[in-house]
């Protein structure tokens, strides 16, 4: 439908400046004319009929679908044009007006017609050169049978170029955006699978090695078997723990919602939970969809740090664009702890969560940065790469308590 939309636009356009050349053609002569009340009313009917021709290619753009009878219908109305204007400008204007129509609908498979109204045109100048006597009137009509008949060929020539353009760009955008389109469920499906081999597909596979081991050890070591049956209770439990947690990770950014507002969610409900008050400072950016989903897990983990480790009173939230990147910061007046040199140093003392923080970063092309010393809380800093972000001028703050 999209086509015909663009196709529908092109011929309001054609219409409202056939309307426009007409009127202003006329408008000019408009004192040297003997019958002015029939110019007159030839630019009334010329107004209307372009009026109503545009309010339903405006609410049916589907109408185009239809080129011929729109064209034998527009056609009559240059005919009515002709009979009520005596074969004057607006009369040459309309044709000229409806050759680009024909251009527009029919591409050059429209040349016959336009060959039509170039032979009409040279008909009606042919007849006023009957009509006029002197040289005044020679000189008068002589330019229209020059001049019309290659210029309802042109504008016929150059709408059918326009339209044919047209198309093609819109081609190319609908090929473009299907990549597109395609590129991102690939990328996406690529990073389901990445999560669910880091986390739930590691622990079902320890799950399965302990449970092909469980039939020898019930014969030999009962005990032993014992303990390897709560074993595989607990990955169990641990795989479902995983997926529910991915589950939760992928709810936490809606890709059809405003980026801010899944901050301020993801904020707002970690506050009602742990009872941290949260105060949310963020522009409108929108990062790509991998962006967004790989910031509400760093800011989720963040938040869940803060809750297992920092003991704080509150926690800001910042979200903002700095040049080409948009950068997520998270500060809490927590404890904090010693920053090694390398973030890797961390995994010695257990610290898995900002090592995971790192590399989501990382995979995306961005840096985290960590900063915290004991007793002055700890700020995390996620910069990511961003391209066609588009910030507002005032940052639009929240506060949850």
């Amino acid at each position: 439908m999209s086509r015909f939309v663009a196709y529908a636009a092109l011929c309001r356009a054609l219409l409202l400046g056939r309307l426009v050349v007409t009127i202003a053609a006329v408008g000019v002569g408009l004192r040297l004319v003997d019958d002015t009340w029939s110019t007159v009313g030839t630019l009334v009917l010329i107004t209307v009929t372009t009026a109503v021709q545009v309010t339903v290619l405006s609410k049916w753009p589907g109408a185009v679908r239809w080129q011929l009878s729109f064209l034998v219908l527009d056609a009559a109305l240059m005919i009515t044009v002709l009979v009520t204007s005596g074969g004057g400008i607006a009369f040459f204007c309309y044709a000229a007006g409806h050759a680009a129509l024909t251009g527009a609908l029919l591409g050059t498979h429209g040349l016959p017609l336009w060959g039509v109204n170039a032979a009409l045109g040279l008909a009606v100048a042919t007849q006023l050169l009957r009509v006029e006597s002197g040289e005044a009137g020679t000189s008068i009509a002589a330019p229209f049978m020059l001049a019309f008949p290659m210029i309802d060929i042109v504008c016929g020539f150059g709408a059918a170029v326009a339209t044919a353009a047209l198309a093609r760009y819109i081609d190319a955008t609908v090929t473009a955006v299907t990549a597109a389109q395609h590129l991102a469920a690939a990328s996406e499906r690529a990073r389901l699978a990445r999560e669910l081999h880091d986390s739930v597909a590691k622990t079902l596979r320890g799950v399965s090695f302990a449970a092909v081991a469980l039939p020898g050890l019930l014969r030999r070591q009962p005990d032993l078997a014992e303990q390897l049956a709560s074993t595989v209770s607990e990955g169990a439990d641990a795989a479902v723990r995983e997926a529910r947690d991915l589950l939760a990770g992928l709810r936490r950014d809606l890709p059809d919602r405003p980026f801010p507002d899944n901050v301020r969610d993801i904020c707002g409900a970690w506050s009602e939970r742990s009872g941290v008050p949260v105060q949310v400072t963020a522009v409108a950016v929108e990062p790509p969809v991998a962006a967004r989903y790989e910031l509400a897990q760093i800011l989720g983990e963040a938040l869940q740090n803060v809750t297992r480790h920092a003991k704080a009173t509150l926690v800001l939230v910042g979200l903002r664009r700095s040049v080409a990147h948009v950068e997520l910061t998270v500060t809490d007046d927590g404890d904090g702890f010693p920053m090694p040199d390398d973030l890797t140093e961390l995994s010695g003392s257990g610290s898995f969560g900002i090592i995971g923080m790192a590399e989501r970063a990382q995979a995306l092309g961005g840096i985290l940065r960590v900063e915290s010393r004991p007793g002055t809380g700890t700020t995390v800093v996620a910069q990511i790469p961003l391209s066609g972000a588009v910030p507002t001028a005032h940052p639009h703050r929240a506060a949850f308590r």
